[in-house]
């Protein structure tokens, strides 16, 4: 463990929307006409809201809880060129074996997991503006609670998670779509570096790639392989941002589903180590993965990273015992090297699709001031 006993505490990017922006998010998404003004109010309050409450419950890192976005992957439709119409595609092969639970739970009335957008053109960053919009929103935010940047951080979709998440219609060739959305996402990227805050990068398919239609028959060289060209694209699209400044998230899917067909972590760690950043924060609350903080010991993470391990589910509406977030943080201190800063944050968002957020918003916000407390339990046994 770091030389001191506290851990600090963090979250994963989605905070709970509340109706009114939801209705607003809904009306977008439906082509529908929303006064600018109205959405400009709305998504200020509602930024402010969500800044001001990770204050009172004590985290340490916040952010703006991607309150305009309507998913953490499929906002970036609205910032790239060459994206037009939906197609339904097929959800992850875990979940087809169980295909009556997952047309139950993956359809909202704002969102469809199971509808793409899809590329007709080429791709290009477009969305200076909005994402200036929403960088702006967010500093007045946090100067509302008297914060600054060295306490913030900003969500940004992986080049990949786009590629797996928008259809290809136009490029013919994955690489060359891949690194075309790479050069866009670069934009992003560095509007975020630019502010000073930490830029954190949405890469959940660095693990679901195992899981996913296209590669759940494939052997795992195969799978690492994919994972190993997906770090090699976001490492050009971060060329020009120090390492020191960008954190990365991946999971197996923020979903409540069967999750047998996972990757193990063990095996997919040492791709993830080749990704230009030096934070990294995975799953360990995760039923199925739990087990899994052995692999920070035998695959330790490079030197100089911050670790940031799940340990608050957030697909549950049991709100997790602080002295049960304090087992699963101890349990990864012993595995780590002494000189491994940890980070404890839960283990995804809390409304990576607006309108699918599996946990209450009030009892979401209780597990994570149990995380607060159970960090504080930590230090407590430690000192």
């Amino acid at each position: 463990m770091a030389s001191h006993n506290r851990i600090r505490t963090t979250h994963i990017g989605s905070l709970p929307r509340p109706p009114e922006l939801l209705d607003l998010l809904k009306a977008r998404q439906d082509g529908e006409h929303v006064d600018q003004e109205q959405w400009d109010a709305t998504v200020t309050d509602a930024t402010r809201a969500v800044v001001e409450r990770q204050n009172e419950v004590g985290l340490d890192l916040i952010n703006n809880g991607e309150q305009s976005r309507v998913s953490f992957n499929w906002y970036v439709a609205d910032r790239l060129s060459g994206i037009e119409g939906k197609r339904e595609q097929a959800l992850w092969a875990d979940l087809q074996e169980f295909p009556d639970y997952a047309e139950e739970t993956f359809k909202t009335d704002v969102i469809d997991l199971s509808m793409h957008p899809v590329v007709t053109g080429p791709v290009e960053y477009t969305g200076h503006e909005e994402a200036e919009d929403e960088l702006a929103a967010f500093e007045d935010a946090l100067s509302a609670v008297d914060t600054d940047a060295e306490r913030a951080f900003v969500t940004a979709a992986s080049p990949s998670v786009v590629t797996a998440t928008h259809v290809d219609d136009y490029y013919g060739d994955y690489e060359e779509y891949l690194f075309a959305v790479a050069e866009a996402m670069a934009e992003e990227y560095e509007l975020v570096a630019e502010t000073g805050m930490t830029l954190q990068i949405d890469a959940p398919e660095l693990l679901t790639v195992g899981h996913t239609a296209a590669y759940a028959d494939e052997p795992l060289e195969e799978i690492k392989g994919a994972t190993r060209l997906h770090v090699e694209a976001l490492n050009e699209a971060l060329s020009g941002i120090p390492e020191e400044q960008v954190r990365l998230h991946t999971c197996w899917g923020s979903y409540e589903g069967p999750h047998h067909l996972d990757t193990d972590l063990v095996e997919m760690l040492p791709e993830i180590y080749e990704a230009d950043i030096s934070g990294l924060s995975v799953e360990q609350a995760n039923p199925r993965h739990q087990h899994e903080y052995r692999a920070f010991s035998d695959q330790p993470l490079p030197e100089g990273w911050t670790l940031l391990p799940g340990v608050v589910d957030v697909k549950t509406n049991v709100i997790d015992h602080p002295e049960t977030i304090a087992d699963r943080l101890e349990r990864v201190v012993d595995a780590v090297d002494d000189a491994t800063p940890l980070i404890a944050a839960p283990d995804c968002g809390f409304g990576t699709q607006a309108g699918i957020g599996m946990v209450d918003p009030e009892i979401a916000w209780a597990k994570l001031e149990a995380l607060v407390e159970g960090a504080s339990i930590v230090a407590e046994r430690r000192s």
